[in-house]
C-alpha cells in the first residue's frame, strides 16, 4: 500500500463526478460526495474514500436503486417509521437523521425507525448532524451476519454498529463503535497494510485468537467487544431495530443475495427543550475534563474521550490533504 495525500475539494469532485455519471441527480450526488469525502477528512478513511469503490459496485450489481428515497409507512407519536425503498444508505440516513433532530425540536425527542436501507457508509456523520443543533444522537443499524455468537463458529450475529453523540462545543462526544473489536472496513485496511492489529481481534481456521487481519477476514469470526456483552447488544440492537422499523432482522438479511434491505434506528433528544440546559452543559465539560486527567499509561499518548481528536484531524487533512491509498484512488479516477 502506497499512502499519498488528496485536496479535500478534489476528492469531493472526483467523488461527484463519479456519482453524477451514474445517474445521480445533482442535489443527491453533491450531498453523497460530501459524505464520502467528509469520512475521510475526519480520519475515517475506511468507510470514506476505501468504501466508495465498494459502494459504487453495488450500483453496479443492482442492489440499491440510486432514486430511492424513504418513505413515511407509520406516524406514531414519537416515532416515524420510513421505508427506505433500497435508496442509498448514506443519503437515507441523513434524511432519517434530519428528520429526528425536527421531531426532537417540536417535542424534545424524535424516533425515526428506517426499513429496506442500504450500508449507510460512516454513522458518525449522523452523530454529527444532532450535536450541531444541539441533541443528543443515538443510532444503531443492524447488517448482514459477519460475526459468530459468543461460543459459536458460524456468522450468525451482524457486527451491528452503534453511535451515541453528546453535545460539547467544538468538541463533541463521538461514540461510534462496531459490535465487532474491528469493523471488516479497518480489517481490510490492516490486510493491505500487512500490519498486525494492536489486539486480538478474531480467529485463524485452527480456532485460535489472531492479530493477523487476513486470516479474521478468512474465517470470518469476528470477536465481539467484550466477548459474550457484545454477543448479547449485537443480538439486542438487530431485535430493537427490526422491531422499531418493522423491517428484517440480520438473519433475514443473511438470506439475500447481497447485503440489503437492512434495519436502522435515528434517536435524538434536544437539549434546547430541558430547563436545566445549562447546569447539564456545565457538567458535560466538567466530566470530561476529569476523564482527561487520568494518569496516561503512556506519557506519549494522553487520555482522550472519544471524537476529541477528531478536530485536529479534521483540521490537518484539511491543510495538508487527506491521506489516501494510492490503489484506491486511483480506481476513482480511473471511473
Amino acid at each position: 500500500m502506497k499512502n499519498m495525500r488528496v485536496l479535500y475539494e478534489t476528492m469531493y469532485q472526483e467523488f461527484y463526478r463519479v456519482l453524477v455519471k451514474k445517474g445521480f441527480l445533482k442535489e443527491r450526488a453533491d450531498l453523497s460526495a460530501k459524505l464520502f469525502a467528509d469520512a475521510s477528512r475526519d480520519g475515517v478513511y475506511t468507510h470514506g474514500l476505501n468504501r466508495f469503490v465498494k459502494f459504487i459496485a453495488s450500483l453496479d450489481t443492482g442492489c440499491v436503486d440510486i432514486h430511492g428515497v424513504p418513505v413515511l409507512k407509520d406516524s406514531l407519536g414519537v416515532l416515524e417509521r420510513y421505508d427506505g425503498k433500497k435508496g442509498p444508505g448514506n443519503l437515507n440516513a441523513h434524511f432519517c437523521m434530519k428528520r429526528a433532530i425536527e421531531l426532537a425540536k417540536r417535542q424534545t425527542i424524535g424516533c425515526v425507525a428506517l426499513s429496506n436501507t442500504n450500508h449507510w457508509m460512516r454513522p458518525g456523520n449522523y452523530g454529527l448532524m444532532a450535536v450541531e443543533e444541539n441533541c443528543i444522537g443515538i443510532l444503531w443499524t443492524n447488517t448482514i451476519p459477519n460475526m459468530p455468537p459468543w461460543g459459536g463458529k458460524e456468522a450468525k450475529l451482524g457486527n451491528n454498529p452503534v453511535v451515541l453523540a453528546i453535545p460539547n462545543g467544538e468538541t463533541p462526544v463521538l461514540v461510534d463503535v462496531a459490535m465487532s473489536m474491528f469493523s471488516y472496513g479497518k480489517l481490510e485496511s490492516y490486510k493491505r497494510s500487512g500490519k498486525d492489529l494492536p489486539v486480538e481481534g478474531g480467529y485463524d481456521m485452527d480456532q485460535n485468537l489472531t492479530k493477523d487481519a487476513a486470516k479474521i477476514l478468512e474465517t470470518r469470526q469476528c470477536l465481539p467487544i467484550g466477548y459474550w456483552k457484545g454477543s448479547g447488544l449485537s443480538l439486542a440492537l438487530d431485535l430493537i431495530a427490526s422491531v422499531l422499523a418493522g423491517g428484517s432482522t440480520s438473519r433475514m438479511v443473511g438470506t439475500l443475495p447481497c447485503e440489503t434491505n437492512l434495519s436502522q434506528v435515528f434517536l435524538a433528544v434536544s437539549l434546547d427543550a430541558l430547563p436545566d440546559q445549562e447546569t447539564l452543559v456545565r457538567e458535560i465539560h466538567a466530566t470530561l475534563e476529569d476523564m482527561k486527567q487520568s494518569a496516561p499509561i503512556s506519557e506519549s499518548r494522553p487520555v482522550y474521550y472519544p471524537g476529541e481528536n477528531m478536530k485536529n484531524v479534521r483540521n490537518e487533512n484539511m491543510e495538508l490533504g487527506i491521506p489516501v491509498d494510492e490503489g484506491i484512488w486511483q480506481k476513482v479516477l480511473e471511473m
